[in-house]
């Protein structure tokens, strides 16, 4: 095997970006907008509410100005954003533990720090592996930790066109927990804007086929990670969520019908017809309540 790129060795040696620490205040509109965007209720309506496990995500918003952001519509240099030049990213998958859930209405304290940057070789080519480590603290106390998997490439490691996109069939249910969610551009824009995410994958098709070379437009990694949390916040209520891990496997888009599947042993996945998982999970319940 070939020695990786001089940036990526450059990258895993030496980059080492400084922790930072964020403030933000729970509250209602953006855990209200998300069950809209699912046609669900809404989960928090007052103070004391507990937020679902990952809902958090709606919180914490950095707002990039226009001229800093890449091609892509990322931000060129944001925090924790590696200073590889012409990269694709990507969202790897995460761990989640809940020592006590955030509730409406908690000034909650984020801080985050570089966990680990490393360098290997896939299947498309070299690979930087970047995972950032997020605490979230409620007076002091650790509520809330996690880690989140971010995958980097080059670009000229990518197709360089679309490929056509397979036909539309009904999935095989894998469990007794089901939910399925078709991931229309409409829905996949108004996450978007939920989480302030402008990454032109998401919403922007002649960008995402023409460019990056995907048959549609990408559903957020994010969104299927929530997606399988849907599964226990409706199919057990009572329960309340310890550990979540989840990983990305393979990309879905916007032609295809998502399906996750689950139960209460606590695998989790989500994936399409005719084609391996595409996220795999496992959460960890407390016992059912008396």
């Amino acid at each position: 095997m070939s020695e990786p790129p001089e940036a990526f060795a450059a990258i895993e040696a030496n980059w080492r970006p400084h922790p930072e620490t964020s403030e933000d205040v729970i509250t209602v509109k953006p855990p209200e907008t998300f069950a809209a965007l699912l046609d669900q209720p809404a989960p928090v309506r007052t103070a004391g509410d507990p937020l679902p496990p990952l809902w958090h995500w709606f919180f914490f918003d950095t707002i990039h100005p226009q001229a800093t952001l890449g091609q892509d519509g990322h931000p060129a240099n944001a925090s924790f954003t590696p200073p590889l030049p012409h990269r694709r990213r990507m969202f790897g998958g995460g761990r989640l533990t809940v020592h006590q859930p955030l509730r409406c209405g908690d000034q909650v304290q984020r801080r985050s720090s570089l966990g680990s940057v490393r360098v290997r070789h896939g299947s498309t080519g070299w690979l930087l592996l970047v995972t950032v480590r997020h605490e979230f603290l409620v007076g002091g106390q650790l509520r809330v930790l996690e880690e989140q998997d971010l995958v980097y490439r080059d670009a000229d490691d990518l197709r360089s066109g679309p490929t056509a996109p397979p036909e539309m069939t009904e999935p095989a249910e894998r469990g007794p927990w089901q939910l399925r969610v078709r991931p229309d551009p409409v829905l996949l824009f108004r996450f978007s804007a939920l989480t302030h995410n402008a990454h032109r994958i998401h919403y922007d098709q002649p960008y995402a086929t023409q460019v990056e070379g995907h048959p549609g437009l990408v559903v957020h990694g994010p969104l299927l990670a929530l997606l399988l949390l849907e599964l226990p916040r409706r199919e057990a209520p009572d329960r309340t969520v310890r550990d979540f891990r989840w990983r990305a496997c393979r990309p879905l888009f916007d032609h295809q019908l998502v399906t996750v599947s689950g139960g209460s042993g606590g695998e989790l996945t989500a994936g399409a017809a005719g084609a391996p998982d595409a996220v795999t999970g496992q959460v960890t319940l407390d016992e059912e309540s008396e």
